[in-house]
């Protein structure tokens, strides 16, 4: 069946309003670090991956929930920023908006904690109202922040038209067989690799090969990020290849994960391969970790694509 061509890229996902802190270090159980700043982000993973395909240069739209209060404002404020079609991002009446707190070391690495507010009341009937963009899709983005049965729903109806599903496992969790048989590509980082594909440690581009072999008793494709270590990819008619991270000065690690699966959607609603579609979001995630958070809203697809040339 031809991929659907109108709508190339639809994220169905978690909106976040999230608060950065600088701090020297991340704090033990039961410290308290004494941080030197503090900055608003518009985020959660599907907000972000919905962001990076658009500014990779391709139609995006984003199903979602926000509660009906300042931080939904600002959140939908950030998709219309960004170009993200957001007419079917519900606001509701009955929850506050998702949140998160993150706290960045001096190396730039993070740790978070989310607060999933109104992302949990998505679900079958937000499927049905945006059906105009979801029977339309040719690449269809999942996260693990929404209720799996609203991932169910979206997979099931842009696979009956003939989209593709990718699935970003993240946070890790137990998925239903329900939806694997749905996936065609799955996305995971290190940690999210070693619950899903039971092996022991992910820490070389060696091992995200190992684990992406393992995964593809799961989906057709899988596609293991190793960090500053670089990319595997592995798909069931035996081509598996690694790809090292782009050298570069890291500022902050912050969305790198989702920018890289943002941008793997765009190439391949382009109709690119696989293989220069993880190069093209390798090259995105490099760009994105080297530049400021506040620099990040002016970045476009003419930078995105300078960064796939330096390659």
């Amino acid at each position: 069946m031809t991929l659907p061509t109108t709508q190339p890229v639809t994220v169905l996902g978690s909106l976040h309003y999230d608060i950065m802190v600088d701090a020297p270090d991340r704090p033990r159980k039961g410290e308290t670090v004494t941080g030197h700043a503090w900055r608003p982000k518009c985020g959660g993973k599907g907000g972000n991956q919905a962001v990076s395909a658009a500014r990779a240069g391709v139609s995006a739209a984003m199903i979602g929930a926000v509660g009906d209060d300042d931080f939904g404002t600002a959140l939908l404020a950030n998709l219309d920023h960004a170009g993200v079609d957001r007419r079917f991002v519900r606001v509701a009446s009955d929850a506050g908006s998702g949140m998160s707190v993150a706290i960045f070391d001096a190396g730039g690495d993070y740790g978070a904690v989310i607060v999933s507010g109104s992302n949990l009341t998505l679900g079958e009937k937000d499927i049905a109202a945006a059906s105009e963009v979801v029977t339309q899709t040719a690449v269809l983005l999942l996260q693990n922040e929404v209720p799996e049965a609203a991932n169910i729903a979206a997979a099931r109806a842009v696979k009956s038209q003939g989209g593709r599903v990718v699935l970003n496992a993240a946070p890790a969790r137990e998925l239903s067989a329900e939806l694997i048989a749905l996936v065609d590509i799955l996305v995971v980082n290190a940690i999210e690799a070693e619950f899903l594909a039971g092996v022991a440690v992910v820490e070389t581009l060696d091992g995200a090969v190992h684990a992406a072999r393992r995964l593809i008793d799961l989906c057709p494709v899988a596609i293991v990020t190793a960090g500053a270590d670089g990319v595997a990819c592995c798909d069931r008619q035996g081509e598996a290849f690694a790809l090292p991270a782009i050298p570069v000065k890291l500022v902050s690690t912050h969305g790198a994960g989702d920018e890289f699966v943002g941008a793997l959607a765009a190439s391949l609603a382009r109709g690119e391969g696989m293989r220069a579609a993880v190069r093209a979001a390798n090259a995105a995630s490099a760009l994105l970790v080297s530049t400021p958070e506040a620099e990040r809203h002016g970045l476009g697809s003419a930078d995105f694509h300078r960064a796939g040339e330096r390659q």
